[in-house]
């Protein structure tokens, strides 16, 4: 049998990658990341479900915390590293590489792929705090940004800037570092699709055995309990809204009846795959989300406008103190507000950054990085501002649950802003059906995802096995929810972040080793540039 070679330079070193090679270290179903994944999640549920919730929780809290509260500043600075690298390589020549070679073309269209961008990555996220989020910090919830007095003009400023900080460029930097990683090496080298074939340039055939295992294995670690978290948070929100709604009554049952309705569909979604799945469920998502942010911006336009500009102007002008963990006084806020948000986001990135690359085939570095970093910033923008704008607005006149109580339930913030406006319960009801697809969407594109892992890459895992992983994340949600409520969930989260401190040190390495393999690439590029031409002269 001939082996396909690629055989490319990295710091003066040659590597070889065979397809041989590849599949007898590669990964599938009997592999160690499949069997001590599979194995680790059961431990961790058997001895989550046996032990006391409430202690559970506060022994991962512990862990959470002292890691927050240790690395805090290695958190931010690893951030605003991400965002200027990525802003970086917009600019620079690599951004004419074209992800899978100059011949590549785009497999989806344009607003599809930015569809399926936008579902996966944070759209749940948007939904749960785009109303308690900048209510939090203009009321003083849980204290507030930069020290701001709250309840005043400048807190409403800071509240919807800070609120844009946190879910801007700083999050999608973080997730483009990871897919164009999984994208360039993937695509333009042959890697398998997984975690451990970026750091191939790093360490060259010891990225198939062990060091590679335990990369991927904390990669699906992380996908899964995040995941697994969201849905249990997500169905909270969904279960308020039905409660607030219908007056069914927000039971941990209701909650559980959404999380096995939401799997068995994703379970459908997951076995048609990316095309007859998550693509068509990303349409319907964007469709959805467009009427309702017309329905919210149109029926209060004055405060939309005016929410806008505040938003993009709050959000640059504070958007380098925020950046800076130094000679703060406000660290219990940027602790628990920035550090964890930037934790939550990274211990997302392996299962958002390779939905990402799975979806992105054919497009230059800088479409890439333009389309996961200023687009989404911009969507968030408008989002941010008219559903925060019009919250902060309804506190400030006190109209409505919100201005008359403040933030009382996050899950409930965004069905009480409703109540103000008109026809609130059709807008509540198209709420909770974004609620829902949305978490859809999540659940079947992680399951792709961590089919993809432990399948060794390879982009068409069997189907039992898409099923399989659909299936366990919906299992563990309903049942940490049944035997430990919100307590089990929140055990998990901070089980989740803990996972984000070691990744972090992998995502910086993935700079590295990206522009190590980019170089490559660029060397390609002038070599077989005048050999092309040599080419068309002789013909």
């Amino acid at each position: 049998m001939t082996r396909k070679k690629d055989k490319f330079s990295i710091s003066n070193t040659d590597y070889v990658v065979g397809q041989d090679n590849v599949q007898r270290w590669g990964f599938d179903v009997h592999n160690p990341v499949f069997a001590i994944s599979a194995s680790l999640i059961l431990l961790f549920l058997i001895a989550t479900l046996i032990s006391d919730a409430a202690t559970a929780k506060a022994a991962l809290d512990g862990i959470k915390w002292k890691i927050i509260g240790s690395f805090d500043s290695f958190f931010i600075w690893s951030g605003n590293i991400f965002v200027i690298f990525c802003l970086v390589l917009i600019f620079s020549p690599f951004g004419k590489v074209r992800l899978g070679g100059n011949e590549a073309v785009a497999e989806h269209s344009m607003l599809s792929w930015l569809a399926m961008l936008f579902a996966a990555g944070m759209g749940i996220g948007l939904m749960f705090w785009s109303v308690a989020e900048p209510v939090a910090y203009y009321t003083g919830w849980y204290k507030t940004p930069l020290n701001v007095v709250p309840n005043t003009p400048e807190a409403a400023r800071l509240a919807l800037g800070a609120t844009m900080f946190h879910w801007g460029l700083h999050p999608w930097a973080i997730y483009g570092v990871v897919a164009l990683s999984l994208a360039f090496f993937a695509y333009n080298k042959g890697l398998p699709l997984s975690i451990r074939s970026i750091f191939y340039p790093l360490l060259g055939d010891r990225a198939w055995g062990w060091a590679g295992h335990v990369v991927d294995i904390l990669a699906v670690l992380a996908t899964l309990f995040g995941l697994a978290t969201s849905l249990g948070l997500g169905a909270q929100q969904a279960a308020s809204g039905i409660n607030h709604v219908f007056g069914v009554e927000g039971t941990i049952g209701l909650q559980i009846g959404v999380i096995v309705g939401v799997t068995a569909l994703a379970v459908i979604s997951v076995v048609r795959g990316i095309e007859g799945g998550v693509k068509v469920l990303s349409n319907v998502n964007m469709l959805i989300a467009l009427a309702l942010f017309l329905f919210v911006g149109l029926f209060g336009i004055a405060i939309a406008m005016g929410s806008i500009t505040t938003t993009l102007g709050a959000y640059f002008e504070n958007i380098i103190p925020l950046s800076n963990p130094h000679g703060r006084e406000d660290e219990a806020w940027f602790q628990g507000w920035t550090v964890f948000y930037w934790a939550w986001w990274i211990s997302w990135s392996p299962f958002v950054g390779m939905f990402i690359a799975r979806v992105s085939r054919g497009r230059t570095i800088r479409q890439f990085l333009i389309a996961v970093l200023i687009v989404p910033t911009v969507v968030t923008v408008l989002w941010m501002s008219i559903f925060g704008g019009q919250a902060i607005d309804q506190v400030i006149s006190k109209t409505g649950a919100l201005g008359a109580e403040g933030l009382k339930s996050v899950p409930l913030a965004m069905f009480q802003m409703f109540d103000s406006l008109p026809f609130s319960s059709i807008l509540s009801v198209i709420g909770i059906i974004l609620v829902l697809v949305f978490f859809i969407t999540s659940s079947d594109s992680g399951s792709l995802v961590i089919d993809s892992i432990t399948a060794g890459g390879k982009l068409d895992a069997p189907v039992p096995q898409r099923i399989f992983w659909a299936s366990i994340e919906g299992a563990i949600a309903a049942a940490l929810l049944w035997i430990g409520g919100t307590e089990a969930i929140q055990a998990l989260q901070a089980g989740a972040i803990s996972t984000a401190l070691p990744f972090t040190f992998i995502l910086l390495l993935m700079c590295v080793s990206l522009v190590m393999g980019l170089s490559t690439e660029k060397h390609r590029e002038q070599i077989s540039g005048p050999l092309q031409k040599a080419r068309e002269t002789s013909d």
